[in-house]
C-alpha cells in the first residue's frame, strides 16, 4: 500500500509509512508475537554484517516517508541506519515521529562510545518492557 492510502491509519502522526496501528487487522498472531518481542528485526543483523546499518543510530527511513520531511527531519539521513537507538530506549512507537527526530538528532550531536555502550546495554530492556511495540 503507498503512503497515502495508509496515512489515515495512523496512530503516530507525522511522515510514517510503517504506521502504527494497534488493531491492525493484516498481521497475524505469529506476526503479533514476532513484533511483540522484536524478533522481526533479527535479519538486521546481516545488514550489519554487510556494512549497510549499523547496531546503534537512527532507524532506517522509507523514501515514501522522505518525500514528505521537513527540511530539519532530514539530518538523520546523514548517517548509516542503526538496528537500535535513543528512540528504541526512550519509546519506540509510543513517540511522536518529532519526538523520535529530537532524539535521533541529540545522538548524532552527541555522539561517543559511551552512548553507543550505554544504547546497547538498555536495548534489551527495551525489548523485554515492551513499551511501545504495536
Amino acid at each position: 500500500m503507498r503512503y497515502n492510502e495508509l496515512a489515515h491509519l495512523n496512530i503516530r502522526k507525522g511522515p510514517l509509512v510503517k504506521f502504527k496501528d494497534t488493531d491492525d487487522p493484516r498481521i497475524t498472531r505469529v506476526g503479533r508475537l514476532l513484533r511483540k518481542w522484536s524478533i522481526d528485526e533479527l535479519p538486521e543483523l546481516f545488514l550489519v554484517l554487510q556494512g549497510k546499518m549499523s547496531l546503534v543510530g537512527p532507524r532506517p527511513h522509507h523514501s515514501e516517508e522522505v518525500a514528505h520531511y521537513e527540511t530539519h527531519h532530514k539530518k538523520v539521513l546523514t548517517i548509516k541506519p542503526g538496528i537500535t537507538g535513543l528512540a528504541q530506549i526512550s519509546g519506540r512507537a509510543d513517540l511522536s515521529f518529532d519526538e523520535e527526530v529530537k532524539l535521533d538528532t541529540y545522538y548524532m550531536e552527541q555522539w561517543s562510545l559511551k552512548l553507543d555502550l550505554i544504547i546497547l546495554i538498555k536495548t534489551p530492556f527495551a525489548v523485554l518492557g515492551q513499551r511501545g511495540t504495536y
